[in-house]
C-alpha cells in the first residue's frame, strides 16, 4: 500500500547537503511507489529556480524538474 511523505525543506540549494539529500529522499520513495510532497519554504524555494547551479556539484534544479516528471508533488 502506498504512503505519503511529506518533505520540508528551508535550505537553499547549494548552501548545505538537505536540498541533495531532500532530492535523494524523494527519488527513493517514488521508486518505490509511495506518494512524496516537496513542501518549499525560505531559500527552500530557489530548488526550481531556473538557470542555477554550482560547478561541481549536482544540478538540484534538474533534480527536481525530474522528480516531478515522475510524480513527485511541489508547493511553495
Amino acid at each position: 500500500m502506498p504512503k505519503t511523505m511529506t518533505i520540508i525543506l528551508w535550505a537553499s540549494p547549494y548552501g548545505s547537503a538537505y536540498a541533495f539529500s531532500a532530492a535523494r529522499i524523494a527519488e527513493a520513495a517514488l521508486q518505490r511507489g509511495h506518494r512524496v510532497h516537496l513542501h518549499a519554504t525560505g531559500d527552500g524555494v530557489h530548488v526550481l529556480t531556473t538557470g542555477q547551479g554550482a560547478k561541481g556539484l549536482p544540478n538540484i534544479e534538474a533534480m527536481t524538474r525530474d522528480l516531478i516528471a515522475s510524480g513527485l508533488c511541489v508547493d511553495v
